[in-house]
């Protein structure tokens, strides 16, 4: 894609389907490839330019490498996880909020300034109710919401400041049931959260 075409999220989403449903690469490292272009491309829209995919960042028990980050100065000031939920997932969906809570504490333990984000795919054609009450996607969303909304100067380890879920059908294609508005929320937040934490971008500007 040329720089002056812009990346959909539907065409994130495409992709997603085509490794992950079309060819069953359900573990395929490439498979949240584009989406993590997307994120790239949506930081640059709002003056966050040269975001980097796949970054290794410090840690505070070892380095851990990031879907997309941003650095200034020589340090990284965000971070940005993807995952998907596709299957299994009643299994998948305890462990991806373990992994969060831990990935997260990690990098905070080193750079407690650090903005974190995730985005995460979720299958709803995969749904089920829970013996916990509501829907795996239901039970997700409630837990990540007490584990977000990280600020200043309550900087709460293993919380995040953003996180959204993107809602897909893949039952009979690649079907995005959540609207590219609504995913461009966690954009406006993270970015805000990053010009507040590091002044000298705000006076970049006057």
């Amino acid at each position: 894609m040329s720089p002056d075409q812009s990346l959909s999220l539907q065409q994130a989403i495409d992709s997603l389907y085509d490794i992950a449903v079309v060819q069953q690469k359900t573990t395929s490292t490439i498979r949240l490839q584009r989406l993590a272009e997307y994120c790239v491309q949506e930081l640059a829209r709002r003056g966050l330019i040269s975001a980097e995919r796949e970054a290794t960042i410090p840690g505070g028990g070892r380095p851990k490498q990031w879907d997309v980050a941003w650095k200034y100065h020589e340090k990284y000031r965000l971070a940005i996880s993807l995952k998907s939920i596709l299957r299994n997932l009643a299994g998948t969906v305890p462990n991806r909020v373990d992994d969060l809570m831990g990935e997260v504490t990690n990098i905070q333990m080193y750079s407690p300034e650090v903005v974190v984000g995730y985005l995460m795919v979720f299958d709803v054609s995969q749904d089920a109710p829970t013996r916990q009450g509501g829907t795996w996607c239901d039970i997700l969303s409630q837990r990540l919401s007490r584990l977000s909304g990280r600020k200043a100067p309550a900087w709460s380890v293993g919380t995040v400041e953003s996180f959204v879920i993107i809602r897909v059908d893949f039952s009979s294609g690649p079907r995005l049931l959540t609207s590219e508005s609504d995913v461009s929320r966690i954009f406006d937040e993270l970015v805000r959260e990053t010009r507040e934490r590091n002044p000298s971008l705000l006076l970049r500007d006057t």
